[in-house]
């Protein structure tokens, strides 16, 4: 018999145009799909680091960008500009970045609390019932039963001795994705629209490939909210905006109410306070603290989101105490959930309580 055979571990080496393509991909999520200045800036790591080699330089891997279809001039123009293959290349880049640091989770869509006759094995029995598909009867555990009721000299099988494999529900999910592309996004230094760029696409990669039946509509609020398509996220900057939470939350129901999936959700990425909301039509804004009208507009969603059984899921990536206030309110008044993360914990907090969907319960 053949045993354990051992050979000495070989790495994967990265070709030249691998090592300068991962770089990219990151640089354009930077530069919100800025090829030429993305361009840039890997010239200037490469640089500071030696990313190319004499043989392979970076207009050799310019020529191969545009042979393999990542990137093409725009017509009557010598401007570069990203394909559909590499917003594809991207958000894929997103997916393994962030759900590739989690354990691996179970395969199929996602559990509920109900079973019975259901779509996946639980891997336990219950007794038979009327209804029950034949299929689905556990043959070894059922002549068991009926060998100890009866014996081996006397055998004989009876209703009472027949189990079935218990089997879970899988359960279609419609989510909604608000981002928070206010002023605030990028104050003081500190880039938060890009990391919630990142999530937005990992998070639509991870449903179109593992849950092709859930549905994923993304939003950005800022004096307004409006709904954008996949292929804009990467294009996302943060404007001068204040924050309408309200407009974002008010429109995230809207488009939940024409989902025909029992279990919704919303999740939010802001990292600040409601700032602004929309009166007559007329804009009422106060970017001094926390305004009473304007916070207790955004409880009142929050009451009515989770009448329509909505639960919404917040991720604050600030730390100021009194935001930490309004979202423990807002939280409170949905009876959803909230997680005050770093931009670094964001991604796997957001794609943990996603794969856990302890709230998506059958009506």
């Amino acid at each position: 018999m053949l045993g354990f055979r051992f050979e000495k571990f070989r790495p994967d080496v990265q070709t030249p145009f691998d090592r300068l393509f991962n770089i990219f991909k990151q640089l354009l999520t930077y530069t919100s799909g800025d090829v030429a200045e993305a361009l840039h800036w890997l010239t200037e790591l490469d640089k500071e680091y030696q990313l190319s080699t004499d043989e392979y330089g970076i207009g050799d891997f310019i020529e191969d960008l545009k042979e393999r279809g990542y990137i093409r001039e725009a017509p009557n123009s010598k401007q570069l500009n990203i394909t559909p293959a590499m917003e594809q290349s991207i958000r894929q880049s997103a997916l393994e970045h962030i759900f590739g640091k989690l354990r691996k989770s179970r395969g199929g869509h996602h559990r509920t609390v109900f079973s019975g006759e259901g779509d996946e094995s639980t891997g336990l029995t219950r007794p038979y019932s009327f209804g029950d598909s034949s299929e689905h009867i556990a043959v070894l555990e059922t002549f068991r039963n009926a060998q100890i009721h009866s014996g081996c000299d006397d055998f004989c099988l009876k209703e009472d001795d027949i189990v079935v494999a218990d089997r879970e529900h899988r359960t279609q999910s419609s989510t909604v994705l608000m981002i928070d592309i206010s002023h605030s996004m990028i104050l003081y230094g500190e880039d938060r629209i890009t990391p919630a760029k990142n999530v937005a696409m990992a998070l639509a990669e991870l449903i179109q490939r593992k849950y092709p039946n859930d549905t994923l509509d993304i939003l950005v609020f800022g004096d307004d909210a409006w709904q954008i398509e996949l292929k804009d996220v990467l294009y996302l900057t943060a404007g001068p905006y204040h924050t309408n939470t309200a407009a974002g939350l008010e429109l995230a129901m809207d488009l939940l109410r024409r989902r025909k999936n029992p279990n919704k959700q919303i999740f939010m990425i802001t990292d600040g306070k409601p700032s602004c909301m929309k009166i007559n039509g007329q804009y009422y804004k106060n970017s001094f603290g926390l305004d009473r009208k304007i916070v207790n507009h955004c409880l009142s969603l929050a009451s009515r989101a989770r009448k329509l059984r909505i639960p919404v899921t917040t991720f604050m990536v600030a730390s100021d105490p009194y935001l930490q206030q309004f979202v423990e309110a807002f939280t409170l008044a949905n009876q959803g959930k909230a997680y005050y993360t770093s931009l670094k914990g964001l991604g796997e907090y957001l794609f943990e309580d996603f794969e856990r969907g302890k709230r998506r319960n059958l009506r």
